[in-house]
């Protein structure tokens, strides 16, 4: 029976090694490549577009469908490349572009990261609740996706307004926790609807073997329910991170927050009849903090694949 068992157990074990191998060895250079491959075609794209598309741009109706095909509306990439070597302005004690755009994005990351983890906390214990009890689903699953619907851009100067009269002792609310909590306002919402579809999604066979045996709800939950979920909670915790940050870029917009990259794309903006390359700079600081982000969740999807048989869109 020993050897039996040990002939059994040895190809599955040796099975999943090598598919954890396959997929760090194989997957991830052919992710690497097809992305890199995405973006230099879409550069592509962007200059053969300012080479060959009209100059007015196209309208249909009143209505612009394609932009302007100049270097004023759309610069070379090189352009924008050398754009980000130089000064912020033209003042002697003036600092680098990169260096503005790196530390305004290193700003906007650290709110992000605080939304990040506030949504994700809240949204498992939202799911767990939901879970666990069929007539908190029924009371809560409906208010989770109205929340949703409230126009973002209208809420922020809300929450700065009622953070500014919250006062403990010491404690007093900053305009930056205003900023990480409507990036956690977004952030929940795909991590409780894709945590509760995992949860939910053992098999009833298993579930009704877990009672057969009389485990409670907390072990089910552990040895389970939260494995199986792992499938559905990965694309909710990169959607919960890229929702974080544009949380975070449109809440600094709103409310007027100094220092991070949103902020700094409406001051830039205003040099774009000038200095067509200078808006694009903090734009492509909001590209790298989202890539930041989604690599965090990457790294956290390396720790859990054990646990992965394939991933499933919340």
């Amino acid at each position: 029976m020993t050897q039996t068992g040990s002939v059994r157990t040895g190809p599955a074990r040796s099975g999943t090694a090598a598919r954890g191998r396959s997929w760090l060895g194989q997957g991830m250079p052919r992710r690497i490549l097809v992305g890199t491959l995405g973006v230099l075609i879409l550069a592509l794209l962007w200059e053969l577009y300012i080479f060959f598309g009209p100059t007015d741009g196209v309208v249909v109706g009143g209505l612009t469908v394609l932009p302007r095909a100049s270097e004023m509306a759309m610069p070379h990439l090189w352009v924008m490349l050398e754009r980000i070597l130089e000064p912020v302005t033209g003042s002697a004690s003036a600092v680098p572009m990169w260096q503005a755009v790196l530390e305004a994005s290193l700003f906007t990351l650290g709110i992000s990261a605080v939304g990040w983890i506030v949504g994700v906390t809240v949204g498992l214990a939202l799911a767990l609740l939901m879970q666990r009890f069929t007539l908190a689903e029924s009371a809560i699953l409906p208010w989770i996706i109205l929340s949703q619907t409230v126009p973002l851009i209208a809420l922020a100067p809300l929450v700065r307004r009622w953070g500014a009269q919250i006062e403990f002792g010491a404690f007093t609310w900053e305009n930056w926790m205003s900023v990480a909590l409507i990036a956690s306002y977004l952030a929940f919402f795909p991590v409780s609807i894709g945590a509760l579809k995992g949860l939910g999604s053992p098999d009833a066979n298993h579930v009704d073997l877990m009672r057969c045996y009389a485990v409670g709800w907390w072990k089910t939950l552990w040895r389970l329910r939260l494995p199986a979920s792992v499938g559905y909670l990965l694309p909710a915790l990169r959607l919960a991170a890229a929702s974080a940050v544009i949380g975070s870029v449109v809440a600094e917009v709103s409310i007027g927050l100094r220092g991070g990259i949103g902020r700094l794309i409406v001051e830039y903006a205003g040099a774009a009849g000038s200095d067509p390359g200078k808006p694009w700079a903090p734009i492509f600081g909001s590209i790298l903090v989202g890539l930041v982000a989604a690599g965090f969740v990457g790294l956290i999807s390396l720790f859990l694949r054990r646990f992965r048989r394939g991933e499933v869109a919340a």
